[in-house]
């Protein structure tokens, strides 16, 4: 089971926000919690909060254990950019972008992602794979293989 949160419009760049997520990322819920928390970064606290809203959802509406939660997808997405502009002498004017992110968390239960062995009609025995074996290369030179005729011939003039 999978449950869906989203924040928009988070007036911090995607790419700063990008650094912190990447730390939780395919976490459990604890781990990412601990994390967020004492992690030193403006949105920190931000996404800690969106995180304890998708567990409260889960743990409310679907009556889930918060100990078999972890993030299977976390992703931030570039927000509308407000464009400003900063005066500067004789005239001129310097743009400002302020960007803004959006940010999406999908949290999944632990005990939903494993699934039975696939059945494929023969009593559920699966064949094992085997992996191609290397395959030495073998140099072949221009003049051609050693103990040629034409290099016999070579040999004889001198």
């Amino acid at each position: 089971m999978e449950i869906k949160v989203k924040l928009s419009n988070f007036r911090t760049s995607p790419r700063k926000v990008r650094q912190l997520i990447d730390l939780v990322r395919g976490k459990n819920v604890k781990e990412a919690q601990a994390i967020l928390l004492f992690t030193v970064n403006k949105s920190s606290p931000v996404v800690l909060k969106l995180l304890n809203s998708a567990v409260a959802g889960v743990t409310h509406d679907l009556h889930l254990d918060e100990s078999s939660l972890f993030i299977s997808k976390i992703t931030v997405d570039e927000g509308p950019k407000l464009k400003r502009w900063h005066p500067m002498s004789r005239g001129r004017a310097y743009p400002i972008i302020k960007r803004s992110s959006h940010i999406a968390l999908t949290l999944s239960d632990k005990r939903a992602k494993q699934t039975p062995a696939p059945n494929n009609g023969e009593g559920g025995k699966v064949e094992e794979v085997k992996k191609p074996t290397k395959v030495k290369k073998q140099s072949v030179s221009a003049k051609g293989p050693k103990g040629s005729q034409a290099g016999k011939a070579k040999k004889d003039k001198k």
